[in-house]
């Protein structure tokens, strides 16, 4: 799958930088300006409601209590801050799902590439947690359908196709599509409403 190449425009977005007051900042807010990017810094921990489209954290002295999100599960794109290279940091980092990463001490350069690869990142694993969902949700609509057709099989004492036939006939009549028939046959028999024929 080909992409053509298109320079990412960041003019207007608003970045938070979730470090202690530091060269390292000033650097990142003065690309983020060349960038037409609003960054905005906090520490040592993020604003009640956050207002961000980006946000850069120091990994060198982060925590999870800093964030109001579970871990892995950030509402918008992410930028690690590294400066030490100790295993239980970088491990930490990676378990938080930064979508980027900058090296400290960071230079004149670096944020605008970090901003690209952090944006396209947060997209693409957003993409597929929509799909996984969405896979999610089909399976458990399946097995709605297959618990519904046990139901009528044990009410009627049916074959399956006979049972299966019998949950679309009465989600025809119902007006209901298959699944929404078979969630009403299954929570009214989990409510007791359901009993078996004599």
């Amino acid at each position: 799958m080909s992409h053509s190449a298109h320079t990412p425009n960041f003019e207007g977005k608003r970045a938070l930088i979730l470090h202690r007051a530091h060269p390292v900042v000033d650097a990142i807010v003065r690309q983020l300006a060349q960038l037409g990017v609003d960054g905005q810094t906090c520490w040592p921990n993020l604003p009640e409601t956050v207002q961000a489209d980006v946000i850069f954290f120091d990994v060198d002295m982060g925590h999870d209590e800093q964030f109001p999100w579970i871990q892995g599960q950030a509402p918008m794109p992410t930028v690690a801050l590294i400066g030490s290279e100790a295993p239980g940091r970088l491990a930490w980092a990676i378990r938080f799902g930064a979508d980027a990463h900058l090296l400290k001490p960071v230079g004149s350069a670096g944020v605008f590439a970090a901003l690209v690869i952090a944006f396209e990142a947060f997209d693409r694993h957003s993409a597929m947690r929509a799909e996984l969902d969405g896979l999610r949700g089909r399976l458990e609509q399946r097995e709605v359908i297959a618990e519904a057709t046990a139901c009528l099989m044990l009410r009627g004492n049916l074959p399956a196709e006979v049972a299966y036939a019998q949950l679309r006939r009465e989600a025809m009549t119902a007006r209901l599509t298959i699944e929404a028939m078979a969630e009403r046959i299954v929570e009214d028999l989990r409510a007791g409403h359901v009993h078996h024929r004599p």
